[in-house]
């Protein structure tokens, strides 16, 4: 049974309290506990004396036994001089994710064929500035170009058609 020294917490709807316990860690945070020690009130003041309050002799003795305290009870039991908390370094905590990682390379890369894109498009109309006259007509052209093969495979299937029933015959 892995013992902890927690919170769990009391209080109204945005109005928290907290009690400092001594429980089994399997057990939900509000749910039970082996003793109550102190309570914390974050509604007070930084040095408030009733923001914590908890009896130093009680914890020391359940430290003893084993209990391991979490992050927020271990300072509160640093600042009394009863354990020794050091504060946690996870230098990979602020990295993105995996999928963030690939989502930000896909930008960057659509960033560049943007640009490379942009660049070309400058480029481009510098060198065929006279021919900008004919880009108007090609549009239309372009328009007739499109339904001409859409009516043409229609009409070689048609005379496919009876192409075939000749060889058959």
């Amino acid at each position: 049974m892995a013992v902890k020294i927690r919170l769990a917490r009391a209080g109204a709807k945005k109005r928290p309290y907290y009690r400092i316990v001594v429980a089994d860690s399997r057990d939900p945070r509000d749910g039970r506990f082996i003793e109550r020690i102190g309570s914390y009130n974050p509604m007070l003041p930084k040095g408030h004396e009733e923001r914590v309050k908890f009896d130093a002799e009680k914890a020391a003795e359940w430290i003893k036994k084993g209990a391991k305290p979490t992050d927020r009870v271990a300072r509160f039991l640093a600042a009394e001089g009863l354990y020794d908390w050091k504060a946690g370094n996870n230098p990979n905590k602020a990295q993105p994710g995996q999928a963030a990682k690939e989502r930000a390379a896909e930008r960057a890369e659509k960033e560049e064929a943007k640009k490379a894109a942009e660049a070309e498009a400058k480029a481009a109309p510098a060198e065929e500035a006279p021919a900008e006259e004919p880009a108007a007509e090609a549009p239309a052209e372009e328009a007739k170009a499109e339904e001409a093969p859409a009516e043409a495979p229609a009409e070689e299937a048609a005379a496919e058609e009876p192409k075939a029933e000749e060889e058959k015959a």
